[in-house]
């Protein structure tokens, strides 16, 4: 199942052009305002081969994670992208995980199909978790959507953050491990 997840990734992003992205340092700041004293925990680049897909950065009240109270993950695209393909492979990474519920998964996907834009290189999409209730979804600085289901946000930041991540390095970047 790996072996096919990877070779459907390589083909959706074999022809994309390598880009730079910016950073913009200000990126939290028209959060929700029980966010703003969230501080930088860690940060990691996301690479495939050798194509660098994107910067993740994870913020959390005064710098320290605590899976059960709100968090952020801000993803800034180093290519453009588009949130078809985003949302396809966010499920597949939770299912990569493990969970096998196809009905929820299916209703995950129709979610976040219909929140998740075409991205371009430079832009942002951050993810608010707000545990066991939902995550809010921002591009740039607006807010594109909400999941309202606790379940599907604590799977959807493990993609990043379970120790079952198929990205270990990054995860323990965004900690601070590294």
């Amino acid at each position: 199942m790996r072996n096919m997840i990877f070779i459907l990734f390589v083909v959706l992003f074999c022809n994309l052009p390598v880009q730079i992205a910016h950073a913009n340092p200000n990126a939290l700041q028209d959060l929700p305002q029980a966010l703003k004293n969230s501080k930088l925990v860690g940060q990691g680049l996301f690479s495939f081969m050798f194509w660098d897909l994107y910067t993740a950065k994870l913020y959390a009240p005064d710098g320290v994670l605590d899976k059960n109270k709100p968090f952020v993950l801000q993803l800034e695209y180093l290519r453009d992208l588009s949130g078809r393909r985003i949302a396809d492979k966010s499920i597949e990474e939770i299912r990569g995980q493990g969970f096998s519920d196809e009905i929820r998964l299916a209703d995950w996907h129709n979610q976040i199909q219909a929140i998740f834009p075409d991205v371009r290189n430079g832009e942002t999409i951050t993810g608010v978790a707000v545990p066991d209730v939902e995550t809010i979804f921002y591009h740039g600085t607006t807010e594109i959507g909400r999941v309202k289901d606790g379940a599907f946000t604590k799977h959807f930041f493990d993609i990043w953050l379970s120790e079952q991540t198929s990205a270990p390095e990054l995860r323990m970047s965004l900690l601070g491990a590294l």
